[in-house]
């Protein structure tokens, strides 16, 4: 269906928009994908936080224009698909990545995060970046260990310098 030019300003202002929130942008070659597959791939990038979306190349670059992914625009031919990442970087390259395996005919085609246009091949490294909830079980396990350490080597020094002291204090306290 040909868009008249304010549909085709709303699609860019839309695009505009996402773009210049989005964490990385995953463009895929879609060619190929069944109705049924796409559909399940829309569903799930609604539930991981993907802005999904199939427009004209040019459309495309023109939303673009002046956001951090400006630097796709001269790689971006024949009919692609645009994942933008709105919540956390990897949810686009997990999102392409999980439905290439069982689609053959899906395959990334540019990824871009931070500004910087980078090989297709990168969506592997994409995907492998930890969840928002992932990276602030991390943050919390690095921040524990040292008062985890110290509190090893407190009881350590304890139970060297106290022997079995420490029992019957545990018990009296008990009881």
């Amino acid at each position: 269906m040909a868009l008249n030019l304010s549909q085709k300003q709303e699609v860019v202002a839309e695009l505009a928009e996402v773009a210049a929130k989005a964490h990385s942008l995953v463009a895929a070659e879609y060619a190929g994908t069944t109705v049924s597959q796409m559909t399940a791939m829309r569903k799930k990038a609604r539930e991981t936080g993907v802005y999904l979306r199939v427009v004209k190349n040019t459309l495309a670059a023109r939303a673009v224009a002046g956001t951090e992914f400006e630097v796709v625009k001269d790689v971006l031919t024949g009919p692609l698909l645009y994942a933008f990442s709105t919540e956390e970087p990897g949810a686009a390259g997990r999102l392409i990545k999980e439905f290439a395996k069982g689609n053959d005919k899906l395959k990334a085609k540019v990824v871009s995060v931070e500004g910087k246009l980078l090989p297709a091949a990168h969506v592997e490294v994409l995907a492998s970046l930890p969840t928002r909830e992932q990276a602030l079980a991390m943050l919390a396990r690095v921040l524990a260990e040292p008062a985890s350490m110290f509190a090893r080597a407190v009881k350590a020094v304890a139970d060297k310098q106290g022997g079995g002291e420490a029992a019957p204090v545990e018990a009296t306290a008990e009881a």
